[in-house]
């Protein structure tokens, strides 16, 4: 299962390098022509399923696409998908200062905005919602189109990254990037069980002294001496 990925075309913010975030703007001319550029190339890809933000520049952008389907799935829109709220620093330019300092701060909300803890918390909800909804339908390809910020979650929740490599992290105006779906999961939230704590703590020295402390005080608590075990 593949999962496509498409930030929206361009728009008259995007071109004058300002923060776009949650201002609802459309597509300018540019815009529209990137997104019908995109749907011919990827009109030989049959998608089940369309996601789009609910913002205009973003649905336009699916809209687009869906002019070259053969037989066009529904565009579905899922407000986890909006893009982050910038709060004060909205249609500011995003070369000034003090907004590229707060850009690093990842756990600090934007001042009347978001965090990028917060937007992760919606959006790989709704990638585990997409997950469990696609392993029942057995769908094999499905579009994404969203914002900057988002597709930068999103490639953050496939693969990795650094803060060096999340902070410059970008795509281009109707980009696509392409993920095997779904993600394989490694955690399984669970505690470690007896063996595999015993293998860790059997590496860890420091632990030993710890070990016949706790073993002497459950004898002490069961009654039983050490001694007594000899016998």
């Amino acid at each position: 299962m593949k999962l496509y990925v498409m930030r929206h075309g361009q728009t008259s913010r995007n071109k004058i390098n300002h923060v776009l975030g949650r201002s609802d703007l459309p597509l300018d001319h540019t815009g529209v022509g990137q997104a019908a550029t995109a749907g011919i190339k990827l009109g030989n890809v049959h998608f089940d399923a369309i996601y789009s933000s609910p913002m205009k520049r973003a649905y336009q952008t699916a809209e687009a696409v869906c002019k070259y389907q053969t037989n066009p799935a529904p565009i579905l829109v899922d407000k986890r998908l909006i893009e982050q709220n910038f709060g004060i620093f909205e249609g500011l330019s995003r070369e000034d200062e003090t907004y590229q300092a707060e850009k690093k701060e990842y756990f600090k909300p934007f001042e009347g905005g978001e965090s990028y803890l917060d937007v992760a918390a919606r959006v790989y909800n709704f990638l585990d919602d997409l997950t469990k909804e696609s392993c029942k339908t057995k769908r094999e390809n499905i579009l994404i189109t969203t914002h900057g910020g988002i597709a930068r979650l999103i490639e953050n929740y496939f693969n990795g990254m650094s803060n060096d490599d999340f902070r410059t992290y970008f795509m281009k105006n109707c980009e696509v990037r392409v993920y095997d779906f779904p993600k394989k999961k490694i955690d399984q939230l669970k505690a470690l069980d007896e063996f595999e704590l015993e293998q860790l703590e059997n590496k860890i020295p420091e632990l030993e002294q710890e070990k016949k402390e706790m073993k002497t005080e459950r004898w002490h608590c069961s009654g039983v001496r050490p001694s007594d075990l000899k016998k």
